[in-house]
């Protein structure tokens, strides 16, 4: 890793592995390649100071990210004294969330780099938002899937966070999922889940249940965490009362939910739900980076 430790001291407090973000910012700015046309118009050793501009209102988030790519483009930044936003703060339209001082060159050719980042990161951030918000006060709570960019898991689950969501699994091998392809592999559900805790007794184990039947027979096989997929409001009510029969059991909806359905799915009793649009489908934020002084 070549970041400085300061740089990488903030990723470390936003639970960002230093050494992950990095690779994906390299990869990012050797796709970019040279910046020619600020080579030729901006004279060598040139400084100016930038600030990032919120086009629209949402939910930031990604700046120890944006910072790590002006060190890893050569354009090592001094933050403005001004006052600045903080990952996961509200943002209103003109906003200036971060105001920097740097090599111009340097600064203008990471700037589509470091905004790719932020505005990804930011929108995630801003739909995840929406969701804490509408299930506020309910007990039910949003939660990340793997639907994620590949490569980008842990900036985007990161994202999540500050948005005020809950990361689910951030890979295969943190925690168990039984779904439906493996019930047709294992032959049934109450085989699928004695293969497991053979095989993995001490992770979380997670059921994917499609029906009620599912549900019945996952709760009767000691399944304590099931993912109801697909379910209508109806069926996610019986499958709480189903379940209120088991101690410890947490019941999580999933399967193309919408905004507008939360309120009514938290209702249902279920204490989460899975909302993969959050990573796979939530648009960047608008915001951009304006040159002030050189």
């Amino acid at each position: 890793m070549t970041l400085p430790a300061t740089v990488a001291g903030r990723l470390l407090a936003a639970g960002l592995d230093p050494e992950d973000t990095e690779r994906v910012i390299r990869a990012a700015l050797a796709e970019d390649g040279p910046d020619v046309t600020s080579a030729a118009i901006v004279a060598p050793g040139a400084r100016a100071a930038a600030a990032v501009v919120a086009r629209e209102p949402g939910v930031l988030a990604g700046l120890p990210v944006a910072l790590a790519v002006l060190d890893a483009a050569g354009a090592g930044a001094v933050l403005g004294s001004g006052p600045l936003s903080a990952d996961g703060d509200r943002i209103e339209a003109g906003a200036e969330v971060l105001r920097v001082r740097a090599p111009l060159r340097e600064l203008l050719g990471a700037e589509r780099t470091l905004l790719n980042f932020l505005t990804h990161l930011s929108g995630i951030a801003t739909a995840t938002r929406a969701w804490a918000d509408a299930l506020s006060g309910t007990g039910c709570a949003v939660r990340d899937t793997r639907k994620t960019t590949p490569g980008l898991r842990q900036l985007e689950k990161y994202a999540v966070r500050c948005g005020g969501g809950l990361n689910h699994r951030m890979g295969l091998g943190d925690a168990v999922l039984i779904k439906d392809n493996h019930v047709a592999a294992a032959g049934g559900i109450a085989a699928a889940i004695a293969a497991v805790r053979e095989a993995a007794a001490g992770l979380p184990l997670e059921v994917e249940c499609d029906n009620l039947t599912q549900v019945r027979e996952a709760l009767d096989a000691g399944a304590r965490f099931l993912l109801l997929d697909n379910m209508g409001l109806a069926d996610l009510r019986a499958a709480v009362a189903m379940a209120r029969r088991y101690p410890s059991v947490r019941l999580e909806a999933s399967g193309g939910l919408r905004l507008a359905e939360a309120g009514p799915v938290a209702e249902t009793g279920v204490d989460f739900v899975a909302v993969g649009a959050l990573t796979h489908s939530s648009p960047a934020l608008d915001l951009g980076l304006d040159v002030l002084a050189c």
